[in-house]
């Protein structure tokens, strides 16, 4: 990935290495808040569920990507590359026109469920090259074509081929063809928490000159448009032009800033306004509150229309309207810098420049941030090679650019807002109905800001063990975030995905809670025992949940739903079997074995310092045993077919069971719930020690699911796992058969 060298491989001592950790310190002791700024704005809020106020929940045509550009959001905002507060109440992001596209391009677009031939799918370019934890310094790629974007094209095509068919991708088109593309980086740097250098380089890659309208575009959420009052709602905010290089910007919860353009270059951007309000008319043919709507700039640049723009030069949207000719090969620079006011007076108080200097230090604070996160990604990746690290670093960079505001209240989403139409009484009955205790307004991890700008608790789970290496607080503030009573379910079950909050994911969060305490030691060598003990406890709630909900016959085998690895199963396991009865899942059971031993582990760690959690330790061993159990021997074998040497689910019809004979992942995943005790660990808990003891003398026909082996040395360890050493044989010689599951 492209980065500045010049800055980037300076070691001279004049850059401080500890730059950014020390930025993470001051954010996660609350003295300074550097991440209230961030990639924190979604690719993609059109088609959401949240946007989505029709009966039928049929998202995608509800608030389809024609409508985006025209009506107002109302849960969050979207944008190209873009940045937004930790509450997505100020937005800024890049809007692109090269002059033959139908459309301005403000956001990715991409082809709906429905459209798609392999699903929803994003069909643009764009890369995340590079962010700090902090995001002191980010920056992202965009390529985009010189040729008309084939927004049509890609969704007829990808409609025609069925599904054993490959997707018709924007490369398949030849809109890149002989190079002609621009492409755009987006830059910033933060001088501090609230004073954000801003950098876009546009370069044409093509063979010949080309124009290119560029919009580096700033806005307000509408929080003003429904009717609603309190928290996070406001009045109107304002936008206006100060002279020709500033925008003043005030807003009632955010506060005072400035948005400065640098007008020195060849190329002066005029300042245009709007306000984020619905086009109506064009919409639905009911006449504007106000001539100034939010398709204003695609009007003014694409369509001529002088006139769609407010000639006051104020508005809750503006831009900055670049005129560009690109040479080939050549590059284009603009600069801005988006500044709380109170810092804009503090640093004319501190050097004596005046308020309209504002890029005296821009070039030279940019290098300085580049070299600090070299500095910084240097001591995380400091084992690997070169090619091996810049892989990492830019992975962290997917990582930390794919963190999304995220806001959805669901009961005021049922009920409707008191300024538009009450909705059809149908969804109360719908989608996420039994969450009404759902409140979120936070940054979260997303698995993907445009096919997925929604959280996944098992999804966030997996990230946090990676971003635990970088920003611990981060990872630990989001594990206990989910297990909060504005996200837990007040029955202890964790909220899904957007999509149905109800429906059943892994339970990995014990697991990743587990791995993050591990991974996050301090300078000191401590790790967080408070974060290990706080989200325990509330996992005792949603274990129990697993244990009344999903265990149907109370037999410790267990059923869910979606849990495999993705679309592991031959049906839809989250829907009622279409024979009736239930199933028995082999990979569910086994989800619960496996947060049955992490839960072990956690409580044996916890009980090191508090004897109060030897019992947990004494529950969760047990449980295991039981489970492991039932899953080789309840009714004879169990989940263990002895003639295939294979797990199975089990259907259960009318008092008879039917193995589904199917080999898939279903099968391996009871390899993974593994769990060992050291000798030493037991003999230091002696409340726990004689339960185990108890347990194992007085349950022979259970003691026989642990593995019990002492060394030379008279050190001993318990192996507990699913599978005896020859079932555990027979698995594996299907898992690695060319045959089966592992490829030539």
């Amino acid at each position: 990935m492209a980065r500045e060298s010049s800055a980037g491989n300076r070691d001279d001592g004049s850059v401080a290495d500890d730059a950014e950790r020390q930025r993470l310190e001051a954010d996660s002791h609350r003295q300074k808040n550097w991440k209230r700024f961030g990639p924190y704005l979604a690719e993609r809020q059109w088609g959401t569920v949240r946007e989505d106020y029709s009966g039928t929940g049929e998202c995608w045509t509800y608030f389809p990507h024609d409508h985006a550009r025209s009506r107002a959001y109302r849960w969050g905002e979207d944008g190209l590359l873009g940045i937004c507060d930790r509450q997505g109440r100020l937005c800024f992001a890049l809007a692109l026109w090269n002059g033959a596209d139908p459309i301005l391009k403000e956001r990715l677009f991409g082809l709906t469920g429905p459209e798609g031939n392999h699903g929803e799918d994003v069909k643009e370019h764009y890369f995340y090259l590079d962010s700090t934890p902090t995001h002191s310094y980010m920056k992202a790629l965009y390529k985009y074509p010189q040729r008309a974007f084939p927004y049509a094209w890609l969704v007829e095509e990808n409609r025609r081929r069925g599904k054993h068919e490959p997707e018709f991708e924007l490369g398949d088109t030849g809109v890149f063809d002989d190079h002609r593309y621009f492409d755009v980086v987006a830059e910033y740097a933060k001088a501090s928490p609230d004073d954000i250098l801003i950098r876009i380089t546009v370069a044409n890659r093509g063979p010949q000159g080309a124009p290119l309208a560029l919009l580096p575009t700033l806005w307000f959420r509408n929080l003003w448009s429904w009717g609603r009052q309190g928290e996070g709602y406001c009045p109107r905010p304002v936008m206006a032009a100060e002279g020709d290089d500033e925008i003043d910007v005030q807003h009632p919860l955010l506060g005072h800033y400035r948005l400065a353009v640098d007008q020195s270059g060849a190329a002066r951007g005029e300042l245009i306004f709007t306000e984020n309000e619905t086009n109506t008319e064009r919409l639905f043919g009911a006449p504007n509150a106000s001539p100034y709507v939010k398709d204003a700039f695609d009007a003014h640049v694409v369509g001529g229309d002088a006139a769609a723009v407010n000639p006051a030069r104020r508005g809750t949207k503006a831009a900055a309207l670049f005129r560009l000719t690109v040479a080939a090969g050549g590059t284009a620079t603009v600069r801005l810098r988006l500044t709380a006011r109170s810092e804009v007076s503090a640093d004319a108080r501190a050097d004596g420049r005046a308020d309209g200097r504002p890029f005296a230090d821009f070039d030279a604070l940019f290098a300085r941030r580049i070299a600090e996160a070299d500095a910084f990604y240097r001591s995380k990746t400091a084992p690997l090679l070169p090619d091996e690290a810049s892989a990492v670093r830019q992975g962290y960079a997917g990582l930390l650019w794919s963190k999304q505001f995220y806001h959805y209240d669901v009961r005021a989403w049922l009920q409707g807002d008191p300024a538009h139409p009450t909705p059809e009484p149908a969804r109360l009955a719908g989608r996420n109905g039994e969450w009404t205790h759902l409140y979120n307004r936070d940054v979260l991890s997303m698995p993907d800001k445009w096919e997925y700008p929604w959280y996944a608790a098992w999804d966030l789970a997996f990230h946090m063990v990676p971003f635990a290496r970088i920003d611990p607080h981060f990872a630990k503030e989001q594990l206990l975030l989910l297990t909060r009573e504005w996200y837990m379910h007040p029955n202890g079950q964790l909220p899904a995905y957007e999509f149905a909050f109800g429906d059943v994911n892994p339970p990995v969060h014990a697991w990743a809670a587990w791995r993050v305490y591990k991974i996050a030691v301090d300078e000191h060598g401590h790790r967080d025992r408070t974060f290990l003990a706080r989200v325990f406890q509330k996992l005792l709630l949603n274990f129990t949940w697993w244990v009344n909900r999903k265990d149907a016959e109370g037999k410790n085998l267990f059923s869910g739903g979606f849990l495999g690895l993705d679309n592991i199963g031959v049906f839809d396991r989250s829907r009622p079997l279409p024979t009736g009865g239930h199933l028995e899942q082999a990979d569910g059971t086994a989800w619960m074995a496996f947060y049955c031993a992490t839960m072990l582990s956690i409580a044996l760690e916890l009980a090191r310092h508090d004897p109060s959690y030897e019992d947990m330790a004494s529950k969760f061993f047990e449980h295991f045993i039981h489970i492991t159990d039932a899953m080789n021997a309840l009714g004879g074998n169990g989940l263990w077919d002895p003639e295939d040497g294979f797990y199975y689910d089990q259907l259960h019809v009318d008092e008879r069971e039917f193995p589904l004979r199917v080999r898939s992942l279903v099968g391996l995943l009871p390899l993974i719930a593994v769990e060992i005790l050291e000798s030493e660990t037991v003999d230091a808990l002696p409340a726990f020690k004689r339960r185990l003891q108890w347990f194992l003398q007085n349950r022979p026909d259970l003691a026989e699911r642990v593995s019990q082996k002492t060394d030379d040395h008279g050190h001993g360890h318990m192996l507990l796992a699913i599978p005896s050493r020859d079932r555990l044989v027979r698995a594996l010689g299907f898992m690695l058969d060319e045959n089966e599951f592992l490829s030539p």
